[in-house]
């Protein structure tokens, strides 16, 4: 069993979850039974839950000063009602800036699918898991999900920000989130294919452009916009509206976008954010 667009994984499942063509497929490729895969997914889960504990000190800083310290803020704000959104969005984008934080400072983090995007997943499954109770087996399903759709965008595409800019790295791991969102919310295959696509419509045509070359700014803060648009995304799907552009379709026009954009745009610190000025605190 193999599968190389979402129609695919969708079609493949059929009333089946995403997750369990995921498991099958990558059980067949790498010889590893199911559990022993689900057992590393689980070691996986629980690396990403301690990130967001680590990047929630309001003492962090990363080496250059630039970030670390704002995702408690940002918890503080959204426990004292000081913001717009409610209770679950603002700890999500408290907790996507928290790892991305824990990231910049140097903590272990789980690429999903990069480094640089490293929140969106975590803060999403984490906040679901709190509001809804989820088991770490449900989670753990989840990211199966969310792993098969890198994986095809990935293939189709890229998730390199010096190949595609930041929609390659925060806009796969916004559609990886959207998608295990909309799954946990009892959403099925199709659904979750038109919560990639509402993502990646959204969130085309993001650049890459670090400040000093660190992956500290603006990068964390996408983190926190991630996370929101995966939320939307997976409301809009569950709700039942539908994508008039396929995610199949919208992968690969996000390739192409990546490949016509200049090189001062895509990781190297040229353009963009890059070339503005630090702001004295």
């Amino acid at each position: 069993m193999e599968y190389h667009s979402i129609q695919e994984l969708v079609t493949l499942a059929g009333e089946m979850p995403i997750s369990d063509v995921v498991l099958k497929c990558e059980s067949e490729i790498s010889g590893e039974t199911p559990d022993a895969l689900k057992d590393r997914m689980l070691h996986h889960l629980q690396t990403m839950f301690q990130s967001i504990e680590a990047g929630m000190n309001p003492e962090l800083k990363s080496n250059s000063g630039l970030v670390g310290g704002q995702a408690s803020k940002l918890a503080q704000a959204t426990d004292q009602g000081q913001i717009f959104s409610d209770p679950f969005l603002g700890h999500m984008e408290a907790r996507a800036l928290a790892v991305a934080e824990c990231n910049a400072s140097m903590g272990k983090i789980v690429a999903a699918p990069t480094a640089g995007s490293c929140g969106i997943l975590p803060s999403a499954l984490f906040t679901a898991q709190e509001k809804y109770g989820y088991s770490e087996k449900v989670l753990v399903n989840a990211l199966f999900t969310a792993a098969g759709i890198g994986a095809v965008i990935a293939d189709r595409a890229s998730i390199s920000g010096a190949e595609g800019g930041c929609q390659a790295e925060c806009g796969t791991a916004a559609a990886m989130a959207a998608a295990a969102l909309t799954q946990l919310r009892g959403g099925d295959a199709k659904a979750c294919a038109n919560a990639v696509a509402f993502t990646l419509m959204n969130m085309m045509g993001l650049v890459c452009d670090p400040l000093n070359g660190l992956v500290e700014i603006p990068c964390v803060y996408r983190n926190v916009s991630g996370a929101a648009n995966a939320a939307i995304a997976a409301d809009m799907a569950l709700a039942g509206l539908v994508s008039v552009l396929s995610a199949d379709d919208l992968i690969d026009a996000m390739g192409k976008v990546g490949r016509m954009m200049p090189e001062s745009l895509r990781e190297t610190g040229k353009g963009g954010c890059a070339t503005c000025p630090i702001s004295p605190a």
